[in-house]
């Protein structure tokens, strides 16, 4: 009994460090351009509807954080859908590894905001910024299992987070620009990328 956990435990050893090295083909163009789109929309609702995000800390929060979680969950159900049909057998361990690699940055934003909004809320202009590079981190780390131009997306997240921080430490801090341009660029840029280098299939 003993000799078989083992061998059932070194299996899912290797089937978890083939898909580390697998080329994963679980996202698809259409789901980032559509939060690319999304994030535009959250831009101009923002204009509209939070005059001064800097007063209305909890309104911007509340209208980004669900833009966010709407996205995550566009992207999600989509990975888990094509990755079962582009990986077969290893879509469990192709999931787990892809989220592997997106979570600690998703985690390290979360925490960053909650003890900024909570205890430093003067700081909040930095949020956009420093939003932008932890997403970058996230996508380098996720990048060694995708198509090699895919590195243009954490580059392009890198360099709009430092800009964000450069231009909103003087004026419009929170402005809509500092969110929708970056983001919305960013998911289109990615969507374009994965519709040429890393489709799943031919609709891709």
């Amino acid at each position: 009994m003993q000799e078989l956990e083992e061998a059932l435990s070194d299996i899912k050893t290797m089937r978890a460090q083939i898909a580390r090295t697998t080329l994963f083909r679980g996202y698809s163009a259409s789901a980032f351009a559509t939060t690319g789109i999304l994030a535009l929309a959250a831009a101009s609702a923002q204009s509209y509807w939070v005059a001064n995000p800097s007063s209305d800390l909890t309104a911007f929060l509340t209208l980004w954080i669900a833009t966010a979680t709407i996205a995550a969950t566009i992207i999600g159900v989509d990975v888990i859908t094509r990755s079962r049909r582009a990986h077969s057998g290893l879509a469990d361990e192709m999931i787990y590894a892809a989220l592997e690699q997106l979570l600690p940055a998703a985690v390290a934003g979360a925490l960053l905001t909650l003890v900024i909004a909570r205890f430093a809320p003067q700081s909040a202009w930095m949020l956009p910024g420093l939003w932008q590079i932890l997403l970058s981190l996230g996508v380098f780390a996720a990048c060694r299992s995708l198509p090699a131009p895919l590195i243009a997306v954490p580059v392009w997240y890198l360099a709009s987070g430092l800009t964000c921080l450069m231009l909103s430490a003087d004026s419009d801090a929170l402005a809509p620009w500092s969110m929708g341009v970056p983001f919305g660029v960013g998911q289109l840029l990615a969507a374009a990328l994965i519709r040429k280098f890393g489709g799943s299939d031919g609709d891709e």
